[in-house]
């Protein structure tokens, strides 16, 4: 069977990756996928940076905004439902663009490992949840590494969706959840694959994080945080960088430019996580970028990777 052909458009937040596939799908004739774990959840528009109308293009934007933000969902649900985008475009002779910083997404979408999303148990899930916040994300972190210490290794302690994950595999499957992966991912890959990361020198980048998270500020992006924080949508919506930095402000604890400064750090933070995963991967084609190019010489050095490839 001849493989699909995917275009992946990998890197940190704030690294152009929006406005690239939306270029990179008008050059092409595709439609994006999208391949960030926030983005997925309904409203969360600001603090996830969801594209604009403007900023689509007119293309097709998928798994974008269609999950509530009181639901869980695991990267078997994403790997299942980007499976059968991936699929519907292709049939539709479009080119499938996977968009975003999501890694894990990313990296278990093209391998082809199959996760069983009807594996998960609700009961346990929803226990491990409850743990989480009532006893904190260290403390889960720490059970896991007890009982599955490479996967603890692999899994950041703030990464709680992950974590929570993990210990479900194990709790429920009898195996450790490196065990499981491992046994469920000897499946060829059905696509056939270029993936594209940005690589902006690391100050220019924290540069522009800081600058969108001003601007996320000027959009609405603390009322956004006020609607989800007395909402009660803290428990899954509550991994958005961007929400709970905000709750010392609305608690008056502290300052909003405190507040503000808080999320422009973790964003840096996140994006230095995003990066170290994506350097282990030799298989991404690093567009290395300048504070002066602006998106049509950002596509100018994709269209000559992928010619240099002969991807399309």
């Amino acid at each position: 069977m001849e493989k699909i052909k995917v275009l992946v458009v990998a890197g940190p937040t704030a690294s152009g990756k929006t406005a690239l596939g939306a270029a990179l799908a008008v050059r092409y004739d595709g439609e994006v996928i999208s391949a960030d774990s926030m983005q997925v959840y309904e409203g969360m528009d600001i603090a996830t940076a969801k594209p604009t109308p403007e900023e689509m293009q007119g293309i097709p934007h998928h798994l974008i905004g269609i999950i509530p933000r009181t639901q869980p969902f695991s990267v078997a649900e994403y790997a299942k439902l980007c499976h059968e985008t991936i699929r519907e475009v292709a049939g539709r002779g479009k080119l499938p663009i996977l968009v975003g910083g999501t890694g894990l997404y990313i990296d278990t979408v093209l391998s082809g490992m199959q996760l069983a999303a009807e594996e998960k148990n609700n009961a346990v899930r929803t226990a491990l949840s409850l743990r989480l916040e009532r006893e904190g994300k260290e403390k889960l972190h720490a059970e896991l590494a007890a009982l599955d210490p490479e996967a603890a290794a692999a899994i950041h302690p703030n990464n709680a969706v992950r974590v929570i994950r993990a210990l479900e595999v194990c709790m429920t499957s009898g195996k450790t959840f490196t065990q499981y992966k491992r046994e469920n991912a000897a499946h060829p890959s059905p696509y056939q694959s270029c993936i594209l990361g940005l690589d902006w020198d690391r100050d220019v980048l924290y540069r522009r994080i800081d600058r969108r998270v001003v601007q996320m500020v000027e959009n609405g992006l603390v009322e956004e945080a006020r609607s989800v924080y007395e909402s009660g949508g803290l428990l899954t919506a509550g991994a958005a960088i961007g929400y709970k930095e905000l709750l010392p402000y609305f608690r008056q604890e502290a300052s909003l430019e405190d507040c503000i400064a808080d999320i422009q750090r973790e964003t840096r933070r996140y994006a230095k996580r995003q990066l170290t995963w994506f350097r282990r991967n030799a298989q991404i084609s690093w567009l290395k970028l300048y504070e002066s190019d602006e998106v049509r010489k950002i596509l100018e050095k994709a269209e000559k990777i992928i010619a240099k490839m002969d991807f399309l």
